[in-house]
């Protein structure tokens, strides 16, 4: 995929996104209503036609409408002649559907372990003393071996370490006020579903990266409908995946074209009451991901949501309408205006209040990564459908992924849990035992003690008989003897 993705035009000039600066990641903004998904859209759609995999979240359920081919419009067909686009033509793509949930496609699963104590801290929203003794749970599991899959897991190591800390040693003593807020937490997790997300088998990035036997990149799809109603799991959840391809990947340095690119939609959530710790990381998987050859494209509603230090590694800018009604509004356009490279025929901050929905301003690096100067564009109608696919569609497809027939049924390996709830029983038996030993040891003492009571009492009794014997005799035999002298 060498020659430019074309993303729209205004019938004088197309503009287009080169392959080999899509890793230099992007940034998609606009107000609610201005085509901001029909733009991520079109986008999946050319880096898969090019042979690069996608990963989305479909926040509204629209876009599962890639897997079917587009409807003929009179609009489409208009919009395509303004732009000129001589080899339109309206098809499906390569899909597999994910759910955290496993209710509207294959289940995704990672381990507690593989979260880590920072990103788990920000699923549960805990203190610093909190995180603290989180961080404790995981170098106590690494030292012990032990392997934390699920939030039994966690639950169990958490017990373990309020009951039996102090026996293993300085420092593994926690306080039982800091395990129980933690295990509130965790209720508090499991009600809104997101125990889901943990256990095995853990998903293989791998299966992100897969093409078809058309050579087009699979363009993955979660299911976020539900999830977005849980702010924290889904940004939580898409952090966790950035983070593990950063880890994984090989370095690629600049490839022709992006090994995977990522669209984080409602990326607002990210960064919101994001420690400052968090950020950093961030930034620094922003700035060095797409030496691994992944593009991550942001898509939120203004510029403005995003962190300056994150911003600035956006390289290719599309800019939907945004409404300016309040001081606060009119500073996020001029923000988002001033972030485009000048185009002297252009009042930039101007037009971003007059665009049409379905219009842009796009701005995408160029010969030797140089922002071209922004443009006004119409973006170009997808080729797949626009709106949801049916249930039944959905499950046709379901029915032929093999990643279903992978990850479709838990697993529950022997982990933490099972270890420690061994050791515990074997720590009861060997208390129980020792308690049982205990009492037959003092039980033979005491018998022993009863035996020599016994042998006194029964010398006392004998010698009681004897005199008691010795009396009657006398007194029997006095009796006796005065009846026959009478």
């Amino acid at each position: 995929m060498s020659e430019s993705l074309l993303l729209g035009g205004n019938g004088q000039a197309s503009v287009g996104l080169l392959p080999r600066y899509a890793n230099r990641h992007g940034l998609i903004a606009g107000a609610t209503g201005t085509g901001k998904t029909v733009t991520l859209q079109c986008l999946a759609e050319a880096f898969s036609a090019g042979g690069v995999p996608v990963f989305l979240a479909d926040i509204k359920g629209d876009l599962s409408g890639l897997a079917q081919a587009g409807t003929p419009h009179a609009k489409i067909d208009q919009r395509v002649q303004t732009i000129g686009i001589p080899d339109y033509r309206q098809s499906g793509f390569p899909v597999a559907f994910w759910d955290l949930f496993g209710e509207q496609g294959t289940p995704v699963r990672s381990t507690v372990s593989e979260l880590g104590p920072q990103l788990l801290t920000r699923l549960l929203d805990l203190n610093e003393t909190q995180e603290s003794v989180i961080t404790l749970v995981f170098e106590f599991a690494d030292s012990e071996g032990l392997l934390l899959v699920d939030l039994a897991d966690l639950r169990s190591v958490l017990d373990y370490l309020a009951l039996h800390g102090r026996e293993l040693g300085p420092g593994y003593g926690v306080s039982k006020a800091s395990v129980n807020a933690i295990l509130r937490r965790l209720l508090m997790l499991e009600r809104e579903g997101g125990d889901a997300f943990f256990g095995e088998p853990a998903l293989a990035l791998g299966d992100f990266m897969q093409r078809d036997r058309e050579g087009r990149g699979v363009i993955n799809i979660l299911a976020a409908d539900q999830l977005i109603r849980r702010p924290r799991v889904y940004s939580t959840f898409l952090l966790w995946l950035l983070a593990e391809l950063f880890e994984e990947l090989p370095e690629r340095g600049d490839p022709e074209q992006p090994e995977l690119v990522f669209f984080f939609d409602e990326a607002h959530l990210l960064f919101r009451d994001a420690p400052k710790a968090l950020l950093e990381q961030i930034e620094q998987v922003v700035r060095l991901i797409r030496s691994k050859g992944v593009g991550v494209y942001f898509v939120t509603q203004s510029p403005a949501d995003i962190p300056d230090s994150v911003l600035a590694q956006l390289g290719n800018r599309i800019q939907h309408a945004l409404r300016a009604y309040t001081p606060k509004e009119r500073k996020a356009v001029r923000v988002a205006a001033q972030s485009f490279r000048d185009n002297p025929a252009l009042d930039t901050e101007t037009v971003i209040g007059e665009l049409g929905v379905g219009e842009a301003l796009v701005s995408t690096l160029q010969d030797k990564g140089i922002p071209a100067p922004v443009e006004r564009v119409l973006i170009r109608p997808p080729a797949s459908r626009m709106g949801p696919i049916t249930p039944a569609e959905r499950q046709a497809l379901l029915a032929t992924d093999h990643n279903l027939r992978r990850y479709r049924d838990a697993v529950d390996p022997r982990s933490a849990h099972e270890i420690l709830a061994e050791r515990t029983a074997a720590r009861q038996a060997a208390e129980k035992q020792a308690s049982l030993e205990q009492r037959a040891e003092r039980g033979s003492r005491r018998g022993n003690r009863q035996s020599g009571g016994e042998a006194f009492v029964k010398s006392l009794l004998r010698s009681l008989g004897s005199a008691v014997g010795g009396r009657l005799g006398r007194q029997l035999f006095r009796g006796l003897l005065g009846s026959l002298l009478k």
